[in-house]
């Protein structure tokens, strides 16, 4: 195979065709590991002779990085970390020795937004924008994108990579592209001005935004199901995809289907974590473009098909930059699914549902954020929005406290009822978390509208821990 490998700029499947490329996305698994396996080959000698970094990096392996003989042997490589790539790229700025090609052949730069630390700068060849825009074209096939339908992107168009990869997929299959972007004053207000005069057969947001585009559209008088006319939405940034509850109000929200997609902005194509039209739940690991293993959080070994652990990611078409086995600090489970679809692809089944590092630990019990989003959007007396507010007492039992709101006419019935009826109703908010993750929380009641909504990634914990 010749690496890195080059596509067929014109090449688009009939509109009727269910697969961009049905040899390698319905092959046995088997043989896609072989398949993998020359592009890792090609991929790790190419970081190995390019870059000072993994030269240094992998010094000390167990194995000869120029000549992996296997996928086992493959996994025996130092996994690499964020804070990792945040020292090198601070004593070799901008890019680190990451850079496998001269820096005046960067097309592109991108980076994360530096909101907790050293912004992480990408450095994008022009070769790799191109597989990008192939990938994120192939897996929006998947999920029901086809040429000619109106795609609109509403993320911030900036630094985050996010917008920037799903508009130029969709500019890759021959849709019609809308970068409507998102993030200043009124600009939903306005989204919905266009949305129902354009009416797009595609969204691409964060979750949280959708939930918002809706509320924002009904305070306005529009109807979201009828007046915008969105046949399908996919998302990254948040797991609220592949939170049943979440994904059931937006569906109904808008009428439409919800496809989870995203892995990290380092790992772009970022889409290779992505579901399909069919998937009702999750997202098709796409191993022949970014190789993803599953690794226990505490020992880092593999974990068998069916465990829950880290995503540890791999590029395996990246000449400018590439990321070798990047931990994520996801938490997510695998398994291989018989999809409609027919990708034979693992799947992460319950999407990206947690984080090793923001897993809150209640009195023994694994609890995460996400898990209590789907208990609440299961509530019809839920007001849309909830912060969770972890503190320490007595010095070292950690007490989550749950605030949520409550639809403004269920507050109005319990405020009418005088203080029990607002009691009652904390009450069975409490009892409703405590059955569902098994350990009990504290709950405070706030009106509809009481917490900010959110264009982008909704950040609901709030650590007062010291």
């Amino acid at each position: 195979m010749n690496w890195p490998p080059k596509y067929d700029p014109a090449y688009v499947p009939n509109p009727d065709a269910e697969h961009w490329d049905a040899r390698l996305e319905t092959m046995d698994p088997a043989e896609r590991d072989e398949v993998i396996l020359d592009k890792l080959q090609g991929q790790v000698r190419y970081a190995w002779e390019n870059s000072g970094f993994y030269r240094e990096f992998w010094q000390d392996a167990p194995v000869d990085p120029a000549n992996l003989r296997s996928l086992e042997e493959f996994a025996r490589l130092p996994i690499l970390t964020k804070e990792e790539v945040r020292v090198e790229q601070e004593a070799n700025p901008p890019y680190g020795r990451f850079l496998c090609i001269p820096p005046d052949r960067v097309y592109r730069i991108h980076g994360t937004s530096g909101t907790t630390g050293r912004p992480t700068v990408f450095g994008i060849s022009r070769g790799d924008w191109d597989r990008i825009g192939e990938a994120h074209a192939r897996i929006l096939w998947a999920a029901g994108v086809r040429p000619g339908g109106t795609v609109m992107v509403a993320a911030v168009f900036s630094l985050y990579v996010g917008s920037w990869g799903a508009l130029v997929g969709a500019e890759r299959l021959g849709a019609t592209c809308f970068p409507f972007g998102a993030g200043a004053p009124g600009q939903t207000e306005r989204a919905v001005e266009w949305a129902e005069m354009v009416r797009p057969a595609a969204l691409y947001a964060t979750p949280s935004y959708a939930l918002y585009l809706a509320e924002t559209a009904r305070e306005m008088g529009v109807d979201p199901r009828t007046d915008f006319g969105f046949r399908l939405m996919f998302f990254s940034g948040e797991p609220g995809a592949s939170v049943p509850a979440t994904r059931q109000a937006i569906e109904d929200a808008f009428g439409c289907y919800v496809v989870d997609q995203g892995s990290m902005a380092e790992m772009t194509p970022w889409m290779t974590n992505g579901g399909c039209r069919h998937l009702q739940r999750g997202m098709h690991l796409w191993q022949d473009i970014v190789y993803t293993q599953l690794v226990d959080p505490e020992t880092r070994e593999p974990v068998e098909m069916g465990g829950e652990g880290v995503p540890v990611y791999t590029h395996l078409e990246r000449e400018s930059q590439p990321m070798i086995r990047y931990w994520s600090g996801d938490i997510a489970r695998w398994e291989m699914v018989d999809c409609p679809c027919g990708r034979t692809y693992p799947t992460l089944t319950q999407g990206i549902y947690g984080r090793a590092d923001d897993m809150l630990i209640i009195r023994g019990q694994n609890v995460f954020p996400s898990r209590i989003e789907d208990v609440l959007r299961g509530l019809h007396e839920f007001g849309g929005e909830f912060r969770l507010v972890v503190e320490r007492e007595r010095g070292y039992l950690d007490r989550l406290t749950v605030q949520t709101e409550v639809s403004d006419s269920i507050w109005a019935s319990a405020g009418e009822a005088g203080p029990g009826g607002l009691n009652a109703l904390r009450d069975q908010f409490r009892d409703t978390l405590r059955r569902a993750l098994g350990v009990g929380v504290s709950v405070e009641l706030k009106p509809e509208g009481e917490f900010e909504r959110t264009q982008f990634k909704a950040r609901r914990v709030i650590d007062l821990r010291q």
